[in-house]
């Protein structure tokens, strides 16, 4: 069963409009009682400093958990904060929300560059060794492409045989060129490349918070139903 209204109004208040708004958009799409596991990978790299500084990596966090809280069965959402490596795969509750993301990278090291191979790798063994039956939708945000483009195009379309769709969120200047290469990702041939379009982008712009709750939540499940749909026409989700 989902996360109730009832248990958020008790355990976290702040996150009840989050609740109701990715409801909305949710029923709007067609997923209404859909299940689905929910991940978040977040960018630990250097030039993400001020968006950790902000609030808006926290707010994404809190946005995320809204959505999940009707997908999901736990209240909890795991996230990976990569940068070179893996920097951390830890979760957040919606219990412990407040202030979470601070206390995560308040335990990380130095803040390196961009690796999305490794933080994708590091959500496929969660996720299979878990043991989940439903589809994961996995909330993917980074403020620019990544070091080795050739890894993260080959990861993205091996994961394609998983019941995993790619969520990609830009945070940043929307005409950076640092963007071309998540726009070219989303756009990978099916079935030359892929068996399925398992990936989604938008841009945040460049100050996330201000991308109102309404829009943030159509853009982040508005690509889910037609891969779902796909993927179950290829035996991907059952």
């Amino acid at each position: 069963m989902p996360v109730s209204l009832q248990k958020l109004e008790q355990s976290a208040p702040a996150l009840v409009s989050l609740y109701k708004t990715a409801g909305v958009s949710l029923r709007k799409h067609g997923l209404h009682g859909q299940r689905a596991a929910v991940y978040l990978v977040v960018d630990y790299s250097g030039s993400m400093r001020e968006y950790y500084k902000d609030g808006s990596v926290q707010a994404l966090a809190d946005r995320v958990l809204g959505l999940s809280a009707h997908l999901d069965d736990d209240g909890t959402v795991p996230v990976v904060f990569f940068s070179t490596d893996v920097d951390a795969v830890t979760d957040i509750a919606v219990e412990n929300h407040s202030g979470r993301v601070e206390e995560i990278v308040s335990g990380l090291g130095h803040m390196g560059r961009t690796s999305y191979h490794w933080a994708m790798d590091a959500v496929i063994d969660h996720y299979l060794d878990s043991g989940a039956t439903a589809p994961a939708l996995v909330v993917f945000q980074t403020d620019g492409g990544p070091v080795n483009k050739l890894a993260a195009e080959r990861y993205l379309c091996k994961a394609a045989k998983l019941p995993l769709f790619w969520q990609f969120v830009g945070f940043g200047d929307k005409r950076s060129s640092q963007f071309d290469f998540l726009r070219r990702l989303d756009d990978l041939p099916v079935p030359d490349k892929r068996p399925v379009d398992n990936a989604g982008y938008f841009h945040a712009g460049l100050d996330p918070r201000r991308m109102p709750d309404t829009e943030l939540y159509e853009r982040l499940v508005g690509e889910f139903p037609q891969w779902l749909a796909a993927a179950r026409v290829q035996g991907i989700v059952r």
